[in-house]
This record gives C-alpha cells, structure tokens and sequence, in this order.
C-alpha cells in the first residue's frame, strides 16, 4: 500500500467520479483505476460500487476514507519535520480562499511570493471561507485565507492580516439613499440581501439585529459579494458589505452601528500539522506585505 494508490482513492471517494479524480492529480483516467485496483487488491475487497455512471463508496471503502486521509496526512507530516531542515521551498501548497479575498486582497501577496519561490505549486481553491475553514481541520488544506470566526476556535491557529471594516450600502435610489437619521430598526421595514446564515458575515449582522432586539427582512441569499453590490446597486435590496466595495452606484447608509462592524482576514492552519517549507514561506510574505 503507498500513498500514490491512498491519494487516487481519496480523490475519487472525493469527486464519486474517476475522469474528476484524474483531472485533479493531472493523471489519465487508466492511472486512476489501476491506483484503486491495487489498492483493492492489496486490502482484498472493493472499495467502490461501480453502478453504470456512478461511483460509490462500499462499506469498505467507507471505512478506509478516515484512515486513509490520516496516513497521508502523517506521511506528510514526516515529510516536512525533514524536509523543512534543509532544501529549496519547493512542491505544492494547498490553500483555500474566499474569492472576495481572492479579487481584493491577496493578488499583491501570491505576485510576490510566485517571484521569490518559483519551485512551488500554489493549488488554490476559491471557496467560501467556511468550507476552506472546514478543509483545513480536516487536513485537506495545509493554509485558509479566510474571514475568521466572529468567535475564535480552539481547534485552530489563527492569525489575523488584514481589518476589513463593514458598511450599510444601498442604491442611489433606495427609499433610504437619502434619509439623514437612520436607524437600525428603518432597515428591517426595507428587503436585505446577505450571504447565507451560516456564513461568518451573515452571523455577524445577525447578532447585531439580534442585539437590538430586531429581526432582519432577508428577501434574498448569495454567498458572492460581487452579485450582492451588483443587486445592491440596481435597487433590489440594502445589504452589509466590506466598506471597500461601495461605488458610485451605490450609498453609504450612515448608521451608528456600522462602527461595530468589522470582519477579520486572516489565515488559519492546523496546530497539530507541521506546515511545509512553501506554507511557512507564504505566512512570511503575508506578515511582511500586509
């Protein structure tokens, strides 16, 4: 058994999907299958239920999915407790990344650090950053940028890098645009557009309203920032964004309360993973250019 058949396995039980599997580790479809049926054939069972199109996982298969990302996750740590001794920073990094902090704050940070370490592979994956927050307590990341958890998880380091203050926005011709006294209560009477709840955004206007003994009048849901300036923008609704995103098409609602509203950006890796040479080295360019 070696961690080549382990990753294929992994990668199918991941997508139920061969051809996605071999997109993924850049191999032919062939390779994939051959991986999976030495695994099978080193461990004696199936590990997958082939059912015309679909792949599924059989009890075996559900059985090793755990143990299976374990020992590639202590390989992995075996790896870099030696090589981060000595060696160019060099191999793949895997990072997940909001695609807000994608397009606003982190194209300065990757430019840098492609030029001072060409060796290295960046595989981002631009998700929410919930799921990449997710992904890196499983072990499927070694690095998140994301929005960090209003409440902090000791399950997790955490490091903060960029303050990302919030605004009250609505569109120039909201019936609250041009309204001098705005309170929190005016809102509710009006349609908001906001990520969806489990989002760490969406759970930061929640408590505000909560707070204050006020509920939100959410009409519509969307995890992309830019989808919600753009309905923002046409009239459709007020909503809580970065500060940085307000345009021309748009106001600044002036209330109080947008004074308690911020979000932190920041990274989150796992405490008990040693971080490889390429995550040490993006955590330096980080701190050093932001």
């Amino acid at each position: 058994m070696n961690t080549a058949d382990l990753a294929a396995f992994i990668e199918v039980a991941r997508f139920e999907s061969f051809s996605l599997a071999a997109e993924k580790l850049h191999l032919t479809q062939p390779a994939i299958s051959k991986r999976v049926q030495n695994l099978e054939e080193t461990l004696a069972v199936n590990l997958f239920d082939r059912v015309g199109r679909k792949v599924q996982l059989t009890e075996a298969g559900r059985n090793l999915l755990p143990r299976a990302k374990q020992w590639l996750l202590d390989f992995e740590e075996i790896r870099n407790s030696v090589t981060k001794l000595q060696g160019d920073v060099a191999g793949i990094l895997k990072i997940g990344t909001s695609h807000h902090i994608g397009l606003h704050r982190l194209p300065p940070t990757l430019r840098a650090f492609s030029q001072a370490y060409p060796q290295v592979r960046l595989d981002i994956q631009f998700i929410d950053s919930e799921a990449a927050y997710e992904s890196v307590l499983s072990g499927d990341l070694e690095l998140g940028i994301v929005t960090l958890p209003p409440v902090a998880d000791p399950r997790l380091l955490t490091e903060k890098i960029w303050d990302d203050p919030l605004a009250f926005v609505a569109g120039k011709d909201h019936p609250l645009a041009n309204k001098a006294n705005i309170q929190l209560a005016d809102l509710t009477g009006h349609p908001a557009i906001l990520p969806s709840l489990n989002t760490f955004t969406r759970q930061i206007a929640a408590e505000l309203f909560k707070s204050s003994g006020l509920e939100l009048n959410v009409t519509m849901t969307t995890n992309y920032l830019e989808t919600i300036r753009m309905m923002v923008s046409i009239g459709l609704g007020w909503s809580v964004l970065p500060a940085s995103m307000a345009n021309e098409e748009m106001v600044v609602l002036p209330l109080a309360e947008a004074a308690k509203m911020h979000r932190d950006l920041g990274v989150v890796y796992h405490p008990r993973r040693t971080l490889s040479r390429a995550a040490s080295a993006m955590l330096a360019v980080l701190r050093e250019r932001n």
